[in-house]
């Protein structure tokens, strides 16, 4: 195949326009930079590339008045070996799967697909939802269902915790930290215009798929596996709008799904950006249960928002570090180190400006670069006469001897030595595998039977795996999101470590665990990491719910006792409920088989009617007169500032 040069150099051109967005300093290409931006019909790209004349007049046809860019072809360019080079061999020095000619890893025609991939699942995880048959939307067919499901609802109950107790919140701020009790997708969808692109990081902690009784995403479908799959896309494209651009998104997930989520995340955030999978240890002594490996940690998959942007912190020291720095003087606490260097690129002649001779007088052992006459003379040869070198450089060795120089008398001669300070240390890279003892669920679970006196929540996470996330990947006043809040443990940690949050959480036990911990969290409680971050209490945080509409409804059908019950409340929702545009009414009342069903099947019937859709008000709907009358002053302040920015008047 033969490319016009001309083109290539007027394509490179436009490329380079960008920055170091689609090549790099030198010029090279970022071939599957561009490619996914070409594939996501980046407008900005396009455009650049179509206002070039040669690359229009090439690549574009004119059909019906219309300007049609023949990206298939254009994209095939970016496929051949040495692009801005001379040698255009398709494929030259290249091996690799490939689909109609292109190769995976510079295609997007390789994804995950699964039954109703295209559809939006709410997926209630309340009492409530657990034994209904959730509606899937079909993006396309249903989407001005999504579009009133998924639009802002209003907050009510809004209160402000702090020091002080408990308060009515009136306003928001963009530094306060937010709990919202109700369903996680159309809380996100709520919040999505006051946080995007705002968090550091987002961590979710998802119910897991597992074939036991212990399985935590329970549904009455046949496709268990692809309701999960839905549930989770939903989820995690919101929460690619919410992450800011140098920030990450954390799943925690166990085996079953961890490869179907992996390549489900590689599709929506880029396989480029995927950082690692990281192995937690929870239960070092694993699941003895289990029929083959017992399970004895779980993974934590972790992307960049964007790759190039992303910048992780090191670890901070641990206890196990600090006592190695055993020894001390006027400057703190250090340990000793050669100052002679050993094995890989130590030798003198492979850095020869590391080897000079260093002078210790013989009275003072004070250290110099000259003879003062009094001294012996030191150079980096070991003890069998090979030559090697120093560490530093002569320049770098004057400016630091005295505070990080020690000498030691060897016999006739001396020994040089490098103090390494505590106060210098920077810790370390986190590895892929988590392993230290306070991660384990049974330190979770004292944490919080000494917060609670008793056991109050199954499988929680640890604060010290928290601690070391929230270190790994945000800075003190960063955003971090988890919207599967659980007992609170994210939200528990990061306001320790100074770092705002958002959590939300549709079961119960928020009121009872998540939000009485945070309280005791403000308290000062001195639990998990409080010793370790020198946690002294303070802070605050606002609490909203959902406001519930067709939840009435559901909750008396579901305290109904008898047919009369259920039949008065039935009579009240075809007045006032919003019910499935699936239902039938006529049927319902005139079919005799109905009469037949047990109370239980009845019951079940007429909770299938009411659309779970509308189980919340539109913020939108506020100011209507039936909806504000069902609103308190301060709860309907708060929205105005919440939505608007701004207090009402």
């Amino acid at each position: 195949m033969q490319i016009d040069t001309k083109l290539m150099e007027q394509v490179k051109a436009v490329l380079q326009q960008f920055g170091t967005k689609y090549t790099t300093e030198d010029g090279a290409l970022k071939r599957n930079t561009v490619i996914n931006a070409l594939n996501k019909y980046s407008k900005d790209l396009m455009q650049a590339l179509l206002s070039n004349k040669l690359i229009k007049d090439e690549y574009t046809e004119q059909i019906a008045d219309t300007t049609v860019f023949k990206l298939n072809h254009f994209i095939e360019m970016f496929e051949y070996q040495e692009f801005w080079g001379n040698s255009f061999t398709k494929y030259a020095n290249r091996i690799g799967l490939t689909s109609n000619n292109k190769f995976i890893e510079d295609s997007s025609d390789i994804v995950l697909d699964f039954p109703y991939k295209d559809t939006i699942l709410k997926a209630g995880m309340s009492d409530e939802d657990s034994e209904t048959d959730e509606l899937f939307l079909n993006e396309t067919l249903a989407s001005s269902e999504i579009s009133e499901l998924l639009e802002p609802k209003i907050f009510i109950n809004a209160k402000k915790y702090d020091a002080n107790g408990e308060h009515n919140a009136t306003t928001f701020r963009n530094s306060d930290n937010l709990i919202i009790k109700g369903n996680n997708l159309i809380a996100l969808h709520s919040m999505a215009n006051q946080y995007k692109e705002s968090a550091k990081l987002i961590y979710l902690d998802p119910p897991y798929n597992t074939k036991s009784a212990a399985n935590t995403f329970l549904y009455n479908n046949r496709y268990n596996h692809s309701s999960w799959l839905t549930f989770m896309k939903n989820r995690l494209e919101i929460s690619k709008k919410l992450v800011s651009e140098d920030g990450f998104i954390v799943a925690a997930i166990d085996s079953n799904e961890l490869f179907y989520l992996g390549v489900l995340m590689d599709e929506i955030f880029g396989v480029e950006n995927r950082l690692s999978v990281l192995a937690v240890v929870h239960n070092p002594g694993g699941r003895q249960d289990e029929e083959f490996f017992p399970t004895a940690h779980e993974n934590l998959i972790v992307f960049a928002k964007n790759r190039e942007l992303a910048k992780l912190n090191n670890l901070p020291i641990s206890d196990e570090k600090k006592k190695q720095y055993k020894l001390k003087d006027k400057y703190g606490r250090y340990k000793l180190r050669g100052f002679r260097r050993s094995g890989n690129n130590s030798l003198r002649t492979q850095r020869p400006k590391l080897f000079y001779p260093i002078y210790v007088n013989n009275d003072t052992h004070t250290l110099s670069l000259h003879n003062d006459g009094n001294s012996t003379k030191l150079l980096p040869i070991d003890k069998s006469g090979t030559e090697r070198c120093w560490r530093w450089g002569s320049n770098t060795f004057n400016e630091k001897k005295d505070k990080y120089i020690e000498v030691k008398k060897k016999g006739d001669t001396y020994e040089l030595y490098v103090k390494e300070r505590e106060s210098d240390y920077e810790g370390e890279k986190a590895k892929s595998l988590w392993a230290k003892p306070e991660y384990t669920g049974q330190n979770a679970t004292q944490t919080l039977k000494r917060l609670f006196d008793e056991k109050v929540f199954t499988y929680p996470k640890s604060e010290f795996v928290m601690r070391d996330l929230i270190q790994v990947c945000t800075n003190p006043r960063d955003l971090v999101i988890d919207f599967f809040m659980g007992s609170a443990t994210t939200q528990a940690a990061a306001m320790k470590m100074h770092r705002r949050f958002v959590g939300i959480e549709q079961m119960n036990y928020i009121n009872t665990i998540s939000v009485p911990r945070l309280q005791k969290v403000i308290a000062g409680e001195q639990g998990g990491i409080s010793k370790d971050v020198d946690w002294q209490g303070g802070g605050s945080f606002i609490y909203v719910e959902l406001m519930e509409k067709n939840q009435g409804f559901l909750h008396d059908l579901q305290k109904a006792s008898t047919i009369d019950e259920l039949n008065t409340v039935y009579t009240r929702m075809k007045q006032g409920a919003d019910l499935d545009f699936r239902a039938d009414l006529d049927k319902y009342e005139n079919d005799p088989e109905r009469t037949s069903l047990s109370f239980e099947e009845q019951k079940k019937l007429l909770i299938k009617l009411l659309d779970k859709n509308q189980l919340y008000y539109n913020e939108a709907n506020i100011d209507d007169t039936n909806v504000r009358n069902l609103i308190s002053d301060s709860d309907y302040q708060f929205n105005k500032s919440f939505y608007n920015g701004k207090e009402s008047e």
